[in-house]
């Protein structure tokens, strides 16, 4: 609904104003597209940690904030500039990046290196503020380019990604970060050959996630490490070959024991737990990769042993599963069609107004990916 005599829109959106406050829902004000932005009627979105994070300010961004970053929808209308959507088209929103950096002209845009600022510090690309209350009143946005909770979100060409029809968008949020992040950690930055042995710490959306992308690859030996018996009974059904309740037993030596004495080849940490971490250093054997995707707080360090790494052992941090995301979304999408990437499986849904409690179900562990249905 465009309010009348202004450049903008009323929308609802689920607003953080303090510090590990609750979502709360106001009437907002969207403003107009710009020539390079996307108005896009959000379908569903996903509910990611790092909007949890971000809300308890583990990440100092800037509050009151209009989170979400996971969102699908119908796109609305389009800027002048833009070409690769039109009104009509179904779109998945993802990390935004700048497109000029040399990372990013190299094909590697989770790699960006102008990144932070747009996605984090709650502008628009252009350093405006794209929501406001009725008063006139910024409310910071533009959070990964999209700020998603809401019913309607502007993106911009870099982090909207055109998807099949033939696919329920309200299934598509979670590709943009949680799933893209797991799924990407193995497939394009890990990378491991078939038949080889991989171990992920953590059986959460990115981990679950990593685990239907070791099957993808052909790994033969996949091992899941978690505390909680449900998430590990999924991840057995999800095809991990071996699984871990690192509550009953030391993971570091479990994992030898099934692969061997000297440890496993390709390790990936989603917990985000320091000394998980550490953990999965320790079961690395010999020219071992970890791969890091969980996040603690900003500071956070732990102790390596320098002479171990020495062996040839490499560590890497890794974002959004080093993808490009136009390409590896739509292949995420077509493995999910042919049945090879089940990720809906992860998935339970609820209404937007009960954001809340989807909150404290994914803390919880209850829910793995909770998504919230805005359209139907």
């Amino acid at each position: 609904v465009l309010m009348s005599g202004t450049a903008s829109m009323e929308i609802e959106a689920a607003v953080i104003r303090g510090s590990k406050g609750a979502f709360e829902f106001e009437s907002l004000e969207l403003a107009e597209v710009s020539a390079d932005q996307i108005l896009v009627k959000i379908v569903a979105v996903g509910l990611c940690h790092t909007d949890l994070t971000c809300r308890d300010q583990a990440y100092p961004v800037p509050l009151p904030m209009v989170f979400g970053h996971e969102g699908a929808g119908v796109v609305e209308k389009v800027g002048k500039n833009v070409t690769k959507v039109e009104p009509g088209d179904h779109v998945v929103l993802t990390f935004y990046t700048c497109g000029h950096c040399e990372a990013c002209l190299n094909g590697e845009p989770a790699r960006c290196e102008a990144a932070f600022e747009p996605n984090f510090l709650g502008r628009a690309v252009d350093g405006s503020c794209t929501i406001h209350d009725h008063s006139g009143a910024a409310i910071d946005s533009s959070f990964f380019g999209q700020s998603s909770f809401a019913s309607y979100s502007l993106s911009y060409e870099r982090n909207t990604i055109k998807v099949p029809k033939d696919v329920p968008l309200e299934l598509l949020g979670p590709l943009g970060c949680g799933v893209q992040t797991g799924a990407g950690s193995v497939l394009n930055a890990l990378n491991p050959p078939a038949g080889s042995a991989i171990a992920i710490y953590g059986a959460g959306a990115v981990g679950l996630s990593a685990v239907m992308a070791s099957v993808i690859a052909n790994c033969t030996t996949i091992i899941s490490v978690d505390v909680k018996e449900n998430r590990l009974a999924l991840a057995k059904e999800l095809g991990a070959t071996h699984v871990i309740n690192a509550a009953e037993l030391d993971p570091v030596e479990e994992i030898k024991k099934i692969v061997g004495g000297a440890g496993i080849a390709y390790v990936l940490e989603t917990s985000g737990v320091p000394n998980v971490l550490v953990q999965a250093i320790t079961c690395s054997k010999p020219g071992g990769e970890i791969g890091i995707v969980g996040s603690p707080a900003l500071g956070v360090t732990i102790p390596v042993d320098v002479s171990f790494m020495l062996d040839n052992r490499t560590l890497r941090g890794i974002i959004q599963g080093q993808s490009n995301f136009d390409i590896f979304i739509p292949r995420l999408i077509d493995l999910y069609k042919q049945g090879k990437f089940p990720f809906d499986k992860l998935i339970k849904f609820y209404e937007f107004d009960q954001i809340n409690q989807a909150a404290e179900d994914s803390e919880k562990g209850v829910t793995l990916i909770a998504v919230m249905i805005l359209h139907k």
